[in-house]
């Protein structure tokens, strides 16, 4: 191979290896590792621990968030992101549930609706009808609910205490799950 076909090749390849291996994807990356970690502490009813890793896992998600806007989103990133919060969200949520901490028919509900909108996406894109979600506003209120939840839930379990505000938050988030699966139902409806 030519001189300056292998220093082509080189900068490309530089340039993909970096915009793969940066510190947002690293941390996002990291974040997905905490998620089996945290499955196994609730299961060993080390409660307090997960809590402390989930807030971890919170904080981490703004910082990689932050990080990828000052640089520039990468590809990687933009996939990795969305699926390492819906793993630990979904994870836990099953976890909690097997623990009996949380009602398992939420659980349900809450994969469910992801199940719902992951797999009518993928439906309409191999049908040639290609989706593109936008996330909505009882989405994102939807998602900052889970996320209270879960941690309001890992204390309450870690400190053994209990207080209204864990049904509060049960009946919330199953309105919100139910109002935004609905909404995204029927954004793609209008959309065809």
């Amino acid at each position: 191979m030519p001189d300056d076909a292998r220093s082509l090749r080189s900068g490309v390849e530089t340039t993909i290896g970096a915009r793969v291996v940066n510190v947002p994807n690293i941390i996002t990356l990291a974040r997905l590792c905490i998620v089996p970690v945290s499955v196994w502490l609730v299961l060993r009813g080390q409660t307090m621990w997960a809590f402390w890793l989930f807030i971890a896992a919170g904080g981490s998600d703004a910082i990689d968030g932050w990080l990828a806007r000052r640089r520039g989103p990468t590809t990687v990133g933009a996939l990795l992101d969305p699926v390492a919060d819906k793993a630990l969200l979904v994870s836990m949520y099953v976890t909690l549930a097997a623990v009996h901490v949380l009602p398992d028919w939420l659980a349900i509900l809450v994969v469910f609706r992801d199940v719902v909108i992951v797999g009518g996406v993928l439906a309409l894109s191999v049908l040639g009808m290609p989706v593109v979600i936008r996330p909505l506003m009882v989405s994102k209120l939807n998602t900052v609910l889970q996320i209270a939840l879960v941690a309001v839930a890992l204390l309450h379990a870690g400190l053994g205490v209990s207080t209204p505000l864990l049904p509060a938050l049960v009946w919330s988030v199953t309105a919100s799950t139910l109002a935004s699966g609905a909404a995204y139902v029927a954004q793609a409806a209008r959309t065809r």
